[in-house]
């Protein structure tokens, strides 16, 4: 696990002494990703650098160093990731005469392009990498992104310069870098609290999409297009036109072993290692496969708070208890917590807004202590039908749909009409059930739901923070926000791809990859392995949301290692409690910056707007804490680059 950088300077002007410098310099900004060593490389003839931060986890000799040449000389690459399959490969590759100084898997992906050549190579490749190779004999740099999108990769064109990196801080260290903010991305992060791929918040830089690669042809100074070589869309359609026909043992039994050999190997590591547990389904399901295959207790992580509510650690420790692991807990104040916030920017590189970004980082602050390697249940939820809203969504447009669409938006009216209105007002304040239910929010968003067209226009409502964002010449009317779902007509599994394909890698990987990697620590995400996506999509969906329970077939491997007792549970969310944090601790903090004035001067975002849903969220009436939240990491992100800036 590392970080990577580089840049292509099509002037070819540039003297190696000047590419070096710079390439380190952008290095430097990723030492985070990697402590241990770093390395840089250049071709003055090409106008090519690569540069390099190591985190050594296989090989921790010199020879495991990047960047690193291959064997023949032609091919120069950095790369950050695992290769689960490289020993495979590497036996391979032997049997074909190849033979290998060290044991790390980039010289095994290295002679494999050797051999193969990058594409069919990269198909074989069963891991977690974002990849930059130069051809020396074609003189094209190739940009590789895995299958899922676990590591991201940048890229930018200013002038005569091409720029890319793990993150958009080794960009920004690039002199020729010019961060103009992108506003219909700016607009589309306040409404889902990411910005979605391939686009970033500044204009003229992209990320790589998953199951990609980008060809620059340094000669004919051209960036080609994002080509796929594995489409999940295409694996979601052929999945489900070709389910699994065994009897629900026989697929728990196929499912099992290809989960238990996906936890094997990513136990491979020549570092400490271990895994987070939260106690909820995913994440108990790897800690027992990993404690099942492991001689030695397992160490696992678990972030505890004192409010109940937001608290899942006692589940964590009974599930720890269970299996017997080394556990390790840590029961964080709110003051802890809040002492993250002002790190978020720097971490996270772009405006982010997913609130348990903070519990993400404590627990890999905590692991990071013990452990180089974590092993996290990430991808559950997105391929077994976890989301409780998927089963909202599925109610509310049962009910919606019957009522004819010219009555939808009068209805709908009437319905925010009623959230503001006497109505509210009376049965708010009569019963204590009706104060703390919120009504008033639920009728406001009931109002919204009604507004759909069709069940994805509903699902897209559902997961908006802003329905308009408050965005100053911003137009999403002129960004496609439709959907291509392949033709497949279950709703739930539009909503499982939808989140998988945008979601889980914008939102979910990108939280875990900087908060893990922001304390040194690699995280694997054994559900995220591609066969396990292939079969999940296989999987009837009668036997992911069954009588009612979601992600029955991961319940149902998890009861077999741990006893149903234990784990039958609500879900709980990894969250912490910001509402209640914007009208104390960090009132302050929030109002200085929600200052009309300021945003006025800004120009980004229209204060009127943004100061109605403050004060709204301030009297209590409503909790608007994921729109302010979203605002807020906006605007403490501007402030941390513009300083960076100047």
């Amino acid at each position: 696990m590392c970080g990577i950088t580089g840049f292509i300077d099509f002037s070819r002007r540039a003297k190696r002494g000047f590419l070096l410098e710079t390439v380190e310099k952008m290095a430097t900004t990723l030492y985070h990703r990697g402590p241990n060593s770093a390395g840089a490389w250049a071709d003055e003839a090409g106008g090519i650098t690569l540069g390099f931060r190591r985190l050594a986890i296989l090989d921790l000799s010199v020879e495991g160093d990047q960047p690193m040449k291959s064997g023949d000389g032609r091919f120069t690459l950095v790369f950050n990731g695992e290769i689960y399959n490289f020993l495979e490969l590497r036996e391979d590759l032997e049997k074909l005469g190849h033979r290998f100084r060290g044991h790390s898997d980039t010289e095994v992906m290295l002679a494999a392009f050797v051999e193969w050549g990058i594409k069919p190579t990269v198909k074989r490749l069963n891991g977690m990498f974002a990849v930059a190779v130069w051809d020396a004999a074609t003189e094209e740099m190739t940009l590789i992104r895995d299958r899922i999108g676990k590591k991201p990769l940048y890229y930018g064109a200013f002038g005569n310069t091409l720029v890319f990196g793990s993150e958009l801080k080794a960009l920004r260290a690039h002199p020729d870098f010019r961060g103009e903010i992108d506003r219909e991305s700016l607009a589309l992060y306040l409404k889902f609290g990411y910005v979605p791929g391939p686009r970033s918040i500044y204009q003229n830089v992209k990320k790589l999409a998953p199951g990609c690669l980008l060809k620059i042809r340094t000669k004919q100074k051209e960036v080609g297009e994002q080509t796929v070589y594995w489409s999940l869309r295409q694996t979601a359609i052929d999945g489900t036109n070709n389910p699994l026909d065994g009897s629900e043992d026989e697929i728990l039994a196929e499912f099992e072993i290809l989960m238990r050999d996906s936890v094997k190997r990513r136990m491979l590591a020549d570092v400490p290692l271990g895994a987070f547990l939260s106690g909820g389904t995913d994440s108990s399901i790897i800690v027992a496969l990993m404690q099942a295959q492991s001689s030695k207790p397992v160490k696992t992580f678990t972030i505890g708070f004192h409010e109940v509510e937001y608290n899942e650690a006692e589940h964590a420790k009974r599930i720890a208890e269970y299996l017997k692991t080394d556990h390790h807990e840590l029961y964080v104040t709110s003051r802890q917590a809040l002492d993250v916030i002002p790190k978020l920017p720097t971490l996270y590189d772009e405006p982010f807004a997913d609130s348990s970004q903070i519990p993400t980082f404590l627990v890999s602050q905590l692991a990071s202590r013990h452990v180089t390697v974590s092993l996290s249940g990430d991808g559950g939820d997105e391929f077994f039908c976890g989301y409780g809203r998927y089963l909202l969504a599925a109610r509310l447009w049962e009910k919606i749909r019957h009522v004819p669409n010219w009555l939808r938006e009068p209805t709908a009216a009437a319905v925010a009409a009623a959230s503001n209105g006497t109505l509210n007002f009376a049965l708010r304040s009569q019963t204590e059930k009706g104060r703390r239910s919120g009504l008033g929010q639920k009728l406001a968003m009931l109002s919204d739901y009604m507004k759909a067209d069709d069940d994805d226009a509903l699902y897209l409502n559902l997961i908006s923070l802003w329905q308009q964002p408050p965005v100053v010449k911003s137009n999403l009317n002129g960004v496609a926000t439709g959907f291509d779902f392949g033709g497949l007509t279950n709703f739930n599994e539009r909503m499982m791809l939808r989140d998988a394909l945008v979601y889980l890698p914008d939102d979910i990987l990108v939280k875990v990859d900087r908060a893990s990697m922001g304390v040194s620590l690699e995280a694997r995400a054994p559900l995220l392995d591609y066969r396990v996506v292939e079969f999940a999509w296989r999987v009837p969906f009668a036997l992911k949301l069954k009588n009612g329970r979601a992600k029955w077939l991961l319940d149902k491997l998890l009861n077999k290692y741990v006893p149903r007792e234990i784990t039958d549970r609500p879900k709980m969310g990894f969250d912490v409690p910001v509402a209640g944090w914007l009208r104390g601790d960090l009132r302050e903090w929030a109002e200085g910056l929600l200052d009309e004035a300021r945003l006025r001067r800004e120009g980004f975002l229209n204060p009127q707007a943004v100061s109605a849903k403050w004060q709204e969220h301030l009297s209590g009436k409503r909790n608007h804490q994921h729109a302010l939240w979203a605002v807020l990491m906006f605007q403490a992100w501007f402030e941390e680059t513009r300083l960076f800036a100047e």
